[in-house]
């Protein structure tokens, strides 16, 4: 079986395709601004889960993140839980850097 993850920018989210078939085994919804990509939403078809599609959503979107310099904010439980279980993406998440004045 192989998974291949694309960027669908008009949908705003990442999907998965098993095996180059036509039907969206798995997608990862975004927000996305100059600096920070927010993962919102994840979902995988029952027919595909347990097979990997979740976290080649993660890889390939949190790769693609990297390369473009974007911090992220996994509000999305399924993204955070997989950051922290994979803590060589642990750099990528955004830290609030402002200070409130007391």
């Amino acid at each position: 079986m192989t998974v291949k993850v694309v960027d669908a920018p008009e949908a705003h989210r990442y999907e998965a395709r098993v095996d180059d078939g036509p039907e969206v085994a798995g997608f990862a919804k975004y927000i996305r601004t100059a600096e920070l990509i927010a993962f919102v939403h994840t979902e995988v078809g029952p027919a595909y889960e347990g097979q990997g599609i979740g976290s080649a959503l993660a890889r390939t979107s949190l790769d693609e993140a990297r390369a473009a310099g974007l911090q992220v904010l996994a509000t999305c439980p399924f993204y955070a839980g997989w950051i922290a279980r994979h803590r060589e993406y642990a750099d990528l998440l955004y830290q609030n850097r402002s200070k409130v004045n007391d």
